[in-house]
Order: structure tokens, then sequence, then C-alpha cells
């Protein structure tokens, strides 16, 4: 089994790993390829354009990472082309389908660029100028290969015309419309031919053999080979809609709904989780993962030991249906807490409307394996996952519970990406993020970032003041933006566009979003009057950043809206990210 995903980046230890593989194989089936070339190509992928050509990286891996497979293509974004440089399995790796799906993911993504279509090479069937009848064999299935997708050889040009007169098995040119039926016109070609033998092969073929070969692409349209090994093209893609590789990840916590507090007037209620689920499953943009079980240690390296101690311990002593409210605060002598465990709750709360259950924890605790879960789909290569989780957490403190929030999955998540490069918290909450506030307030590796209802008249009320940019180290890493009570889209935008331009001087490896719907025109907790279409632009501004992005649902409390609002808001994040 494999699966076949982009690589991005040269930065996350397995994209690493996938590139020394690749390497490894160019080196092994491409014996013509200098050395040089195959060291250039992490540098190739991290400086797009710098070598001419815009360089997309496809890989097919299975779980532990081995590729099995790659396929290499040169976005030219002006001529609106692409050149598939490479396509190979590994070494002693045949058959299984592996180039016909590494392939069509190659014609998909040419696709999306809208491109007129694919250019590459193949090495000729035509005895006279490959000799070797073993070559032969090989260039002929290959090219009978590439006649299944509809695709033959361009024809009357002389780009198989050799180097030097000696020289065996000249390349033909191929073209893929990609089951178009576009025509390819003399100009456009000329153009495109000058341009590869330009930038391509600038090191061996001088000036006038590139101008021979581009003048004599003489027909208009061009002409392409009549079929020689199938009776039928095969043109179109066999899998449509969207790759695998650009779906967003979906870890769901399946045990949301052993939370249910049901005093009256407590809005954080299972509903929430169902009424986004049933909106976004509709766009076909999600894959779902199960959350796996990650150890207590994760949530201590964000969280006083002794909190998560005393939660844990109180939640597993109440009974069934029983619910424990804060009601006595230290003022003074904070450092004698009483005996009784319920009356300590406040030493470690922040009001009085956040309870304890039996089954605050497990829930809480479940929350952090989906945001874990989901933090490891983002280091295995996928570029955007969702923890759909509840309890929130971003109002979790280091000693602190509260706002319904019991362990701060933004700041547990970031933490855990914190060891593999710079990361962004970007809380779009209504209410402040005074969760991953306090928790990074000292540190420059975590980019804390919230924009919220102005403490004045929002919850938490004493947290969240734009003077409050970081301490030591820290300083000018919290970044507060509190705003008014009557906020609408595009005043909204404003100051997002404003997030958006300091996440970029930081040069974020990740973005954590703590997604809050509670901005919403109508929400119960809010004032603001954001519609779809404000989060459908919101998620198009952020996703095109083009960060690889872990979201983690937070507040939104409005049912009749919250799944729309979800939807345009994942809708417009991958369209950012992958469509623009």
């Amino acid at each position: 089994m494999f699966r076949i995903r982009k690589i991005f980046d040269h930065v996350l230890p397995i994209n690493q790993y996938a590139i020394s593989q690749v390497q490894s194989i160019l080196r092994s089936q491409f014996h013509f390829i200098t050395e040089d070339e195959v060291l250039k190509l992490p540098e190739k992928l991290g400086h797009p354009l710098k070598h001419g050509f815009r360089s997309i990286l496809f890989v097919a891996d299975d779980e532990k990472g081995v590729v099995k497979g790659f396929a290499l293509i040169q976005h030219e974004p002006d001529l609106k082309f692409c050149f598939l440089d490479f396509i190979s399995a590994a070494p002693r790796v045949t058959g299984r389908g592996l180039g016909g799906a590494l392939y069509e993911r190659v014609r998909q993504e040419a696709l999306a660029l809208q491109c007129i279509g694919i250019f590459f090479e193949c090495l000729p069937d035509d005895p006279a100028i490959s000799r070797d009848p073993e070559i032969r064999k090989e260039n002929i299935a290959r090219l009978k290969f590439y006649e299944h997708f509809g695709v033959r050889p361009i024809t009357n040009t002389l780009y198989e015309t050799p180097l030097n007169p000696n020289d065996d098995n000249p390349p033909y040119l191929m073209f893929d419309d990609m089951g178009k039926g576009r025509k390819l016109y003399r100009k456009e070609a000329q153009s495109i031919v000058q341009l590869i033998l330009e930038r391509k092969y600038k090191d061996i073929c001088p000036p006038e053999y590139i101008k021979t070969v581009t003048q004599s692409f003489t027909d208009d349209p061009v002409k392409f080979r009549s079929f020689k090994y199938t009776k039928q093209e095969i043109t179109l893609l066999r899998h449509q809609g969207i790759p695998d590789d650009q779906k967003i990840i979906l870890v769901i916590n399946d045990r949301h709904d052993i939370h249910h507090v049901r005093e009256r007037g407590y809005v954080e209620s299972p509903i929430r989780i169902k009424n986004i689920l049933s909106e976004i499953d509709r766009t076909g943009l999600f894959t779902k993962r199960v959350a796996k079980k990650y150890p207590e240690k994760y949530i201590r390296s964000v969280h006083d030991s002794k909190f998560v101690t005393y939660l844990k311990t109180v939640c597993q002593n109440l009974n069934p249906g029983q619910s424990v409210y804060p009601y006595v605060f230290p003022i003074r002598n904070s450092a004698r807490p009483p005996k009784i465990l319920a009356v300590r709750a406040g030493y470690y709360c922040i009001d009085t409307f956040t309870p304890l259950n039996r089954n605050a924890y497990l829930a809480a605790k479940r929350a952090v394996d989906c945001t874990l879960t989901s933090v490891e789909s983002l280091l295995r290569g996928s570029q955007i996952a969702f923890a759909l989780v509840r309890p929130p957490g971003h109002h979790a403190e280091w000693n602190n519970f509260g706002g319904f929030c019991y362990f701060n999955s933004n700041a547990i998540a970031a933490e855990y990406l914190s060891h593999y490069g710079k990361v962004t918290i970007l809380d779009i909450d209504y209410h402040h993020g005074n969760g991953q506030q306090d928790i990074f307030y000292q540190r420059s590796d975590v980019l804390t970032i919230s924009l919220h209802g102005h403490p004045r008249f929002a919850y938490p009320y004493f947290s969240g003041f734009e003077d409050e940019k970081g301490f030591g180290i820290g300083r000018g890493y919290n970044i507060n933006f509190p705003l008014s009570e009557n906020v609408d889209g595009e005043k909204y935008r404003t100051i997002l566009e404003k997030a958006l331009g300091r996440i970029r001087k930081f040069k974020s490896d990740f973005i954590i979003i703590a997604l809050g719907l509670d901005t919403a025109k109508g929400d119960p907790t809010g004032s603001w009057t954001l519609t779809a279409q404000d989060f459908y632009r919101n998620g198009f501004m952020i996703g095109h950043l083009k960060i690889p992005t872990l979201v983690v649902q937070e507040g939104g409390y409005n049912q009749r809206n919250l799944g729309v609002n979800a939807r345009h808001f994942f809708t417009g994040l991958w369209r950012g990210f992958y469509a623009s």
C-alpha cells in the first residue's frame, strides 16, 4: 500500500527523509543526471522559480515513510504549462499501479494550476535512432503506457535531433492536454519549446541548436503521431475530485458527549459537534482519522502538574451526574489550600460557571488526544488538519481552568510542534485566548495572537489588553487585538490582515487556529455580526498564508448557523491554501 502526497517544503523530518530517498532513486535510475543536479533538489523545492521553474514533487510512500516512487514536475506560470521532469518507481518496486497513480496525480495538479497541458520527453521507439533492442523495448513500454492516457509524440519537428550525430536515443517531445481536447498552436509551442531548452538544457544546448529546433515547429496546430499501441485513447482522469493529499485531516472527539452539563444556560453542549459535522461533511474536503491515545506528559508539558493531578482526582471521585462549581477563591493565603477538594476548586479556576464532574477530565483528555493526532498528521506531511473537539481549551492557563475549558489543546499542540519549527497560535474566538497567552508569555518560539472582544465588556475580563506584549525574551511575541462591541466582517478582516502580516514577519513554520465561531451574528455569547461569507473570506485569507495549519475547535454557540459558518470557513481555508 502507498499514499501519494505533495512535498511542500524540506523542513519537516518526514519530508527531508522523502527527499533523500528521491535523491537516491535519481542516482540509481537516471545515470545521466549529475550529482550537482541531485543535490540541488531541496533548494529547488525551497526557492520556487530561482531555477527558472517552480518545482513540485510528489512521492508515493508507505506508513513508515519509505518512498516507493516519485514524480517531479516543473511549473511555468506565465506560459501556463507543466514539464514532467522525472517519474520513477524505486529500484525493485514494480507494478501495483504506482506509475499510473503518480501520473494521474500529476495531471490533477496541472488541471488545478489551469495549465494548457503537460510536456515531457520520452525516449524513441524508432530503430533508426534507438539502436539497442533492449533499450528500445523499454522505450516502447513507456510510450504504450502514455498512450493509455491519450498522450503521443509531437511529429514533424526537429525536437528529436541529437546534439551530436552519433548520439543514440534522442527524446520525443510529448504533450498531454489532459483530456480537454485542446489544440496546441504553433506560436505557443515555439515559445514553450524555446523556454524548455533554454532553462532545462542551458548548459548543453547552444543558441543555434535551440533556434533550429524551435523554428522547426511549422504545423499550426501542432500534429501528433497516430496511436500505435492502443486501440483508443483514454484521456480523462480516472479519479475526479480532490486529491487525497489535499484533503483536510479530520479528527473528532468520539468521547465529547460524555461531558454533558445539563444545567440551564450551559451553552457548551454536545449538539455543537453534531451541527458542525453535518455541514462540513457535505464539502468532500475531509478525510477522517481515529484519535490515538497519548500519555499525560503532553498535558503536563504546558500545565502545572499539581493542577492536572487535582483535576483528575476530583473528577474521578465525583458521583455520576454530580457537578462541583468553584465558589471560594484564595484572595489571601493561597499557599495553604483547604483539604476539601470541592472547596479547593476555586484555587484552580477563573470563574464560577465552569463545573467539574466525573467526565470532565476524560472528555478534556480525549480532546488533547484528538489534537495531538492532528498534529502528527501535519508532521507526516498533511497540510491542513482539524481537531473537532469539545470541551474547548483556549481559556485554560498553566494552572487554571475556566470558560468551559480544562486543558489547553492549542498550547499542547504548539509545545509539541515547537520542537520542529516556529509556531503561531492565532485565536479567532470572540473571547480572549488568555490560556495560550499565559503559557507562552515568556517565550519567543511561539507567537500568540488573539482577536477578541475588549476585556472591558467581554469574558474573561482580566486579560487581552493591547499592552500585554510578553515578558523577557517573549516581549513582542504576544499580540492582542481587543475590538469594540460592534464589529462587522469588513472591520474584522482589516484587523485580521494585520495579524497575518505579523505571522508572515515571524516566518512561522506552523500555524494553529483556535477557531471560535462565536464571532457570528446572533451568537448568545458575543456581539459581532459576521456572516457565512465573512467566515469564508477569513478562511481564505488564512489559507493563503500556505503554512501547515492545525485548526482546533473552540467556541460558537448559535446552533442555527454554527455548522454553516464552519463549512464556509473551511471551504475558504482550503481554497486559499490550494486554489490561490
